[in-house]
């Protein structure tokens, strides 16, 4: 029996691939190009609307131990990634074209791949995996929430923007990594002045009107730059803007701040602003933006945007499996559910896939542990949880180890890490029994 996947972003394409590699036909529904999001530009599969950036790519770090563990999985995501890699120190970003191209191509050549380019506005029948995102159209969004098992919650979500590498001014920007681990960043060094200024232009800067917009409902996790400069005149500077282990070469001493901007693209000719997720207009996003150091004649590629974000309250709703615990054989996967992130999206649809088609051979659906970054988002968004928020992967919700490790909280990762690449492995092999 085929198994319908709605959305064909980072989620509904993995879910997709983990089905059809076994042997599962998938009818894979995606509403582009018929209709777009505000957020949404391109028609290609997994489309990477805000940050090009997957994060870190070190095992040290939990996002990193879960590219790790889905690359072991066989993940399309990460294939992809890999192939599309563009410098970026210890991260791994990527160029989009590249990346979203590879990904539409291994699925709509698939032969069991049937892909439909049209809106969905009602649940679907199971076995299926709703995976549209966190800008779920309106409709679906309104059958999803009048489900007698669902409560939906709202936040807002933001893009930095991207500007041309020709229009920088490079006597005024250096090339660095933090820490000296390459130098795949440009730097904008900022003096006292120039950053008390830039604060204050902030502070003043005129905000684009968001229906519903409610400031404390701004996930901490994509805080819009001004919203960061109202909580308090250092918190760019300790955040974003910090400047440790970004020594400006003309001066041999780091500057007062930094922004720092990421390559976005193979070529090397567009650069977004890290960490300058905002809802200033457009306007002000030139003139104020502008006042950062190399970036006075800056052409914005793209400005950055404020959206919506839907999700569930997922614990009691799903198991960790993301299936519904009322509902067999109907998933979700991806931001809808409460991970948080490209990655973590990408990872709960690899588990929802890979969970559905089992249960479409009719075998024992396989259960991630908390030992492994996969098993620790799965329960972390089944559990429940009297004030449920998206989360990122951490090692936070991952089991601890169970002794004391020589060498601090590195060395104690490092152990998790291994214990879950093991794990990862040990299951990998009992899925392909």
């Amino acid at each position: 029996m085929s198994v319908t996947v709605i959305g064909a972003g980072l989620a509904g394409c993995e879910a997709a691939w983990q089905l059809v590699k076994r042997g599962i036909p998938v009818t894979l529904i995606e509403q582009k190009p018929e209709n777009y999001s505000p957020a949404h530009h391109s028609p290609l599969f997994a489309e990477l609307v805000c940050s090009n950036s997957l994060r870190s790519d070190r095992l040290q770090n939990a996002v990193g131990l879960l590219k790790e563990e889905m690359r072991r999985m066989d993940s399309l995501v990460l294939a992809a990634a890999d192939k599309a890699r563009v410098p970026a120190g210890g991260a791994l970003a990527v160029d989009r074209d590249t990346f979203s191209g590879y990904i539409t191509d291994t699925l709509k050549n698939h032969p069991l791949v049937t892909f439909e380019a049209r809106e969905v506005k009602e649940i679907p029948d199971a076995p299926a995996i709703i995976a549209t995102g966190p800008l779920t159209s309106d409709a679906l969004a309104e059958a999803i929430a009048a489900m007698p098992e669902v409560s939906t919650l709202n936040f807002y979500d933001a893009a930095a923007p991207i500007v041309t590498a020709e229009s920088l001014d490079m006597s005024k920007v250096y090339r660095a990594s933090r820490y000296g681990r390459g130098d795949d960043y440009l730097n904008c060094p900022m003096s006292r002045e120039e950053y008390d200024a830039f604060v204050q232009a902030l502070l003043n800067a005129e905000t684009a009107p968001i229906h519903g917009f409610e400031e404390k409902k701004v996930f901490e996790g994509c805080m819009p730059v001004e919203s960061m400069a109202r909580r308090g005149h250092m918190v760019l500077a300790f955040g974003p803007l910090k400047p440790v282990g970004l020594p400006d070469p003309r001066t041999g001493k780091d500057p007062y701040a930094v922004v720092q901007l990421r390559q976005d693209d193979a070529a090397g000719t567009l650069y977004n602003l890290v960490g300058f997720q905002t809802r200033l207009k457009f306007p002000e996003q030139k003139r104020v933006f502008g006042m950062i150091p190399g970036l006075e004649n800056a052409e914005f590629a793209r400005y950055g945007v404020m959206h919506r974000n839907t999700f569930l309250n997922s614990p009691g709703l799903l198991d960790s499996h993301y299936q519904m615990i009322s509902r067999p054989g109907l998933y979700f996967a991806g931001q809808m559910t409460g991970v948080e992130g490209y990655v973590e999206s990408a990872g709960s649809g690899m588990v929802a896939g890979i969970c559905a088609a089992m249960q479409q051979q009719g075998r024992p659906l396989p259960d991630f542990p908390r030992t492994t970054a996969l098993g620790a988002l799965a329960h972390y968004v089944s559990a429940q949880n009297q004030s449920f928020q998206p989360m990122n992967v951490t090692y936070g919700i991952m089991d601890s180890w169970p002794e004391k490790v020589r060498g601090g909280k590195q060395a104690r990762y490092e152990k998790i890490a291994s214990r879950a690449l093991e794990t990862v492995d040990q299951m990998k092999i009992a899925l392909e029994m």
